[in-house]
């Protein structure tokens, strides 16, 4: 029964310190995920330009912006500052987190960009990942038509 106890203590115990942002400085030059560049990079004013006017729900894109939020859980997604509110970015197959002080910095993010519907269920489930209040997370009350990104790498300038 000890023994019961000190593995099902040591897995819990691992899986709670796993789950957590990495602790590690976010200068310009860090990259998480994979290697990408500057080179070519759009900003999200030209994202939204480009996927309307070629009227595509999704494309491959390499996109300048500034963090805006982070998830304080476990640093695997952010929101990038965008017109029509904060654009979020997922870490592609959740295979690389990033630190929570990545906020405020500009970065370049290569990955993929999905027009597509949230849930609330997953709005709200954001807001708690982000440390939203009860009474904030409760003010969500519709799904939201957005532009997501699905990120394979990510770059501080």
């Amino acid at each position: 029964m000890k023994r019961i106890i000190l593995f099902c203590t040591i897995i819990l115990t691992a899986l709670v310190t796993n789950a957590q942002p990495p602790k590690v400085p976010a200068d310009a030059g860090a990259s998480f995920g994979e290697k990408t560049t500057v080179e070519n990079a759009i900003t999200v004013e030209q994202l939204y330009t480009s996927m309307k006017a070629a009227g595509k729900k999704e494309m491959q894109v390499k996109l300048k912006g500034v963090v805006t939020e982070v998830c304080q859980m476990e640093g695997c997604w952010i929101k990038v500052k965008s017109p029509n509110g904060d654009m979020m970015v997922k870490m592609k197959d959740h295979k690389f987190t990033v630190p929570v002080i990545l906020n405020g910095k500009t970065i370049v993010i290569d990955g993929m960009a999905e027009e597509k519907l949230t849930s609330v269920e997953q709005l709200r489930h954001f807001a708690e990942d982000a440390g939203k209040s009860k009474a904030e997370i409760a003010k969500i009350t519709e799904p939201k038509n957005e532009i997501l990104i699905q990120a394979k790498g990510i770059l501080v300038l």
